[in-house]
């Protein structure tokens, strides 16, 4: 696949680039994509929850009432799960959710997703450029020119950017990411995605390894 490099002020470079179809243009994988979403999220988990039992919550243990001739049911401590402020039956406690995947299958779902991408013509690949101090009104009138102001957008540079990166910081629907940390979740969860021409060299040998 074939596509021309804009210049950020939305006007055409006069440039081309060709998209890798090892890469770009595979048979999509729908449950690879589920996988290394799911493993993705899981590792993003904390797991420090955690609950009281009736061992570890604090108050007395003395009986409420009598056992026999009250007519109602039998009542132990006021640490019973059954009263309120009493303990919790089978709550959570400290876990980690992070499971393993190999690396095939995430492979396999980050073409997937860049697939879909090119597919939908949700890519626009722009020359490299850099801000020369950081302004979100800058990295707005980019987005304009795109006509991608409202849009869920996702920018791969191929280098760390500081001045672009804390340019896109304010913007709710605008993320920046190095190439070489492309994920199947921020692909996804972007409904366009901008890469620098240098960064399409960094994706694949990033993900050609």
């Amino acid at each position: 696949m074939e596509l021309r490099v804009y210049k950020i002020d939305g006007s055409e470079s006069g440039k081309t680039v060709t998209l890798n179809d090892n890469i770009f243009n595979v048979e999509p994988n729908d449950h690879a994509i589920w996988l290394d979403v799911k493993q993705y999220l899981a590792n993003q988990r904390q797991g420090t929850h955690d609950t009281l039992e009736k061992s570890t919550v604090s108050g007395s243990t003395r009986k409420l009432k009598r056992q026999k001739g009250t007519g109602g049911a039998r009542a132990g401590s006021i640490k019973s799960p059954t009263i309120r402020g009493g303990a919790t039956v089978f709550g959570p406690h400290p876990r980690d959710y992070s499971f393993k995947l190999n690396k095939k299958i995430k492979r396999l779902a980050r073409f997937s997703a860049l697939t879909y991408k090119a597919k939908e013509d949700k890519i626009i690949v722009v020359e490299d450029f850099t801000f020369e101090a950081p302004k979100t009104k800058s990295y707005l009138e980019m987005l304009k020119k795109f006509n991608l102001q409202d849009a869920k957008t996702l920018l791969l540079v191929n280098e760390s950017n500081k001045n672009v990166y804390l340019s896109a910081r304010n913007l709710k629907r605008a993320s920046v990411m190095r190439a070489q940390d492309i994920n199947t979740y921020c692909v996804l969860n972007a409904s366009n995605l901008i890469i620098c021409e240098n960064s399409l060299k960094d994706i694949e040998k990033m993900l050609g390894e």
